[in-house]
């Protein structure tokens, strides 16, 4: 049986792929696992700590060159959240890429502080402090 290349194009366009799915740098890739270990530690209320904005702000600066591409990251994270969370979102900040990163490690994460929420939110709480994506009260 042979398959006509048109058929194969006409195939390729139609199936979703991620053949052409753009890929997180390395500097991309860290700061948004930093983003999420913080919101996961805000998220299961670990106490003692809060968000530290501006220095989280400093730090994706330093990381990816600008506050502007900090802040492009931070409103792509947003954005994965709400899609995420069904809610209507801007879609001209959301990423894929982003929303597939983010979900891996929310769920790990997420099973970390299950199955030990005390040590887990120290920790993870503790190294978002420490790069200054929260702070401690």
């Amino acid at each position: 049986m042979k398959i006509k290349l048109p058929a194969i194009a006409l195939l390729a366009m139609i199936a979703p792929g991620r053949a052409d799915a753009a890929i997180l740098t390395d500097a991309e890739a860290t700061f948004l696992d930093q983003l999420v270990t913080a919101a996961a530690v805000l998220e299961q209320r670990c106490s003692g700590y809060e968000a530290d904005g501006a220095h989280g702000v400093q730090l994706g600066a330093r990381l990816l060159g600008s506050p502007a591409a900090a802040m492009a990251m931070i409103d792509a994270y947003a954005a994965a959240i709400k899609a995420y969370d069904g809610e209507d979102y801007d879609r001209s900040k959301f990423r894929p890429e982003v929303f597939e990163a983010a979900s891996r490690t929310s769920k790990r994460l997420r099973a970390d502080l299950i199955k030990n929420p005390k040590a887990a939110c120290a920790d993870y709480g503790d190294i978002s402090a420490a790069r200054g994506l929260l702070r401690r009260y």
